[in-house]
């Protein structure tokens, strides 16, 4: 009975979320376009003047910025998970298990603070070489902005912020892999490295996947590291390397809100609930993923 209660309690709180931000957002959807456009266009210097204008770009680079930071994270958080699990002596592997979650500790607002001061200036020769030599890709196109306050600096700090969770869940399932299997591969004549990618990747692919998908959530809806490093820009752009080309939505909606009269926040709620559709969107599929991983 409890468990159902429970059960339930989520589901109303997510129904009560979902009410809130389409209450909120009504003068938007429903209220005097003109009024609309008007505090759209004063919010983006005139670069847009209706809402799907204004969250195209925002919601581009979310997903950007997000996808990138998974991308950056994931093979080393599997790696990272991997030694702790399978490779490290026990002592080393309890240190770094607890360094892996004191990282999922650290506030947003620290991380920001490092990213501002500490990697923006030490990154600017690295993507400065990149460009230089790679600059005939698209996506790192020059010249490196200096101050590094690009989508590729920010997609660092959230890549290091999202480890932890992709990390610490991907190393408790693969320590579940049955030690049966692992000793059955072991004894059929398969090195370490054979057994893992027999036995244990298979185990854990499903776990992966879901600890993947929680990374990415993560990364969707930081505000506050984005919001400290990125130099903004409305545009639907792919140059990771140049400032002012990107925002995200969560950044977007701290960044304006403080001066935003009552229909720019029907605005900036309007964006947060394109941002929690997109997020329910990223979690169903993820549900969908680990069950075809688990089959």
């Amino acid at each position: 009975g409890v468990a159902y209660a429970c059960g339930i309690l989520i589901l109303v709180v997510l129904a009560a979320v979902a009410l809130f931000l389409l209450f909120r957002a009504w003068p938007l959807i429903g209220g005097d376009q003109s009024a609309n456009s008007a505090t759209i266009s004063s919010f983006t210097g005139g670069k847009a003047s209706n809402f799907w204008g204004y969250v195209g770009p925002l919601l581009f680079g979310t997903v950007l910025i997000s996808a990138l930071a998974l991308l950056i994270s994931f093979f080393v958080s599997v790696g990272i998970a991997l030694f702790i699990s399978h490779y490290a002596p026990k002592k080393l592997a309890t240190v770094l298990s607890y360094v892996v979650d004191l990282l999922a500790a650290i506030p947003s607002v620290i991380y920001g603070l490092w990213g501002g001061l500490v990697l923006v200036p030490a990154i600017f020769p690295f993507w400065n070489w990149v460009a230089k030599y790679l600059g005939w890709i698209p996506l790192f196109e020059g010249p490196a902005a200096n101050p590094s306050r690009t989508v590729a600096t920010v997609a660092v700090v959230l890549a290091v912020m999202i480890l932890p969770i992709i990390t610490s869940m991907s190393r408790d399932i693969f320590l579940q892999t049955p030690r049966l299997q692992e000793e059955a591969a072991l004894a059929l004549g398969a090195t370490k490295w054979e057994m893992v990618k027999l036995a244990v990747l298979p185990f854990g692919k499903s776990g992966v996947v879901s600890a993947s998908m929680l990374g990415l959530g993560r990364a969707l809806g930081e505000t506050m590291a984005v919001l400290m490093i990125l130099s903004p820009g409305l545009n639907f752009s792919i140059k990771l390397l140049q400032a002012s080309q990107n925002q995200t939505i969560a950044a977007n909606i701290a960044a304006q809100y403080p001066e935003a009269n009552d229909l720019g926040v029907s605005v900036l709620i309007g964006t947060g609930l394109v941002l929690f559709l997109i997020t329910f969107v990223v979690n169903f599929v993820a549900r969908k993923l680990t069950e075809k991983a688990s089959v």
